[in-house]
């Protein structure tokens, strides 16, 4: 019951992201004084609308995305002579790509709302590796094989006074930027060792008796088992860190960027993921192969299922990210084409006003359709078969 809640959690999510995403290019086309006859969420058999003004709303059938009609779109449009000053293509070049930007632009800042709501909540995935304490342990167990605590073991970090949420700056006068630094110096260390530590944004140093055990080789020779004796406090590094609003805000923003950059490698690997995604409806999945809206929202439904609400926010804010980038994509039909095209009208009527030229024509949409249909017919393919996949070969969460 909770998976399928879940499911319908991220589909409803997915639904309002949409849209938000149609409610943006209304809102910019009504702003600037554009005649919008229809917004619609959903394609195919209308479930229901109601007018409002001069614009019709409503939703459809199909939650597969959604629209909003503009009277004069394009220049080949036949545009009622009463609402030619209102057209799209009457109106100036960057109102009109402020209006065509403004469905990605809505999906950007639904993502960073997101991230930013969970920066001050639940806290971001600490992907750095940062040296920020998570739990403390009751205490260091002699072997790895021993299960829970034997009278005598010792407790370094619980003794010494660390907690969770402290951030590790050093380690026996070493400086730790990760954790894995902690990790590797606590290792060689042995009896009081001071750690420099920042608690509530005030340094301290606290002396920590390091305990020393019996572990494997962080970096063990091939076939390499035997244990040496390594320094342990008890601890584990923080998966989350939680952000007060005001440092939560440059936090947020470092996360996008890095979201941001992986959209974009995501993107530019598309076409050779198209195999995997072939191989995971004939039976052979890959994680990292793409997955449609279905696929997301089954991955979704698991993250609630096992309570891992960092795992839906961050994956609801990442798909945000990925349809804005990928519509503004200069090719058509997707919002980015129609900017390309309104750009190279007005960088072409300042080429021929230099040359002593006169502006030249709307720019014909129709030469524009063969690539146009090819890309459709592409897009749609892959949308079948990452849903096909999505459906018979879904990629889970592990157990």
């Amino acid at each position: 019951m909770t998976f399928v809640l879940g499911v319908v959690l991220f589909a409803l999510g997915i639904g309002i992201s949409i849209a938000l995403h149609e409610f943006g290019h209304l809102l910019t086309a009504k702003a600037f004084g554009m005649k919008a006859t229809r917004y619609f969420v959903g394609f195919g058999p209308k479930i229901f609308s109601f007018r409002k003004g001069e614009t019709e709303y409503g939703l459809k059938a199909i939650p597969a995305g959604g629209f909003v009609q503009i009277v004069g779109m394009t220049a080949l449009e036949e545009v009622d002579p009463a609402d030619e000053p209102r057209a799209f293509y009457n109106k100036p070049v960057w109102q009109r790509v402020v209006v065509l930007a403004a469905g990605s632009i809505t999906h950007f800042i639904i993502g960073i709302l997101v991230l930013f709501l969970m920066a001050v909540s639940i806290g971001l995935p600490n992907l750095g590796n940062k040296p920020v304490v998570g739990e403390i342990s009751a205490c260091v167990p002699a072997t790895p094989t021993q299960k829970g605590c034997a009278p005598g073991d010792p407790a370094p970090a619980r003794q010494a006074g660390l907690k969770p949420g402290d951030e590790i700056l050093a380690v026996g006068g070493r400086a730790t930027a990760t954790y894995e630094d902690v990790l590797r110096t606590t290792r060689e260390m042995a009896g009081p060792t001071p750690f420099r530590i920042r608690r509530d944004g005030q340094e301290q140093t606290l002396t920590v008796d390091v305990a020393r055990v019996q572990r494997a080789p962080l970096d063990p020779k091939p076939g390499e088992t035997q244990l040496v004796s390594v320094g342990a406090v008890g601890l584990s590094n923080s998966r989350m860190l939680q952000h007060g609003v005001l440092e939560a805000v440059p936090a947020t923003l470092s996360l996008t960027g890095d979201m941001f950059a992986n959209t974009w490698e995501g993107i530019k690997k598309l076409p050779e993921k198209v195999p995997a995604v072939w191989r995971a409806i004939m039976g052979e999945n890959d994680p990292q192969r793409p997955v449609s809206v279905v696929g997301a929202s089954v991955i979704g439904g698991d993250a609630v299922e096992r309570g891992l609400w960092e795992l839906f926010l961050m994956l609801l804010a990442g798909l945000n990210f990925f349809v804005g980038v990928f519509n503004l994509l200069p090719l058509l039909p997707m919002d980015g084409g129609h900017i390309a095209v309104n750009v190279y009208g007005r960088v072409r009527d300042w080429v021929r006003r230099m040359r002593g030229l006169p502006a030249g024509g709307p720019v014909d949409y129709t030469k524009l359709l063969p690539i146009t249909y090819v890309l459709m017919l592409l897009g749609g393919a892959m949308m079948l078969l990452t849903v096909t996949a999505d459906i018979v070969n879904p990629i889970r969460l592990p157990q």
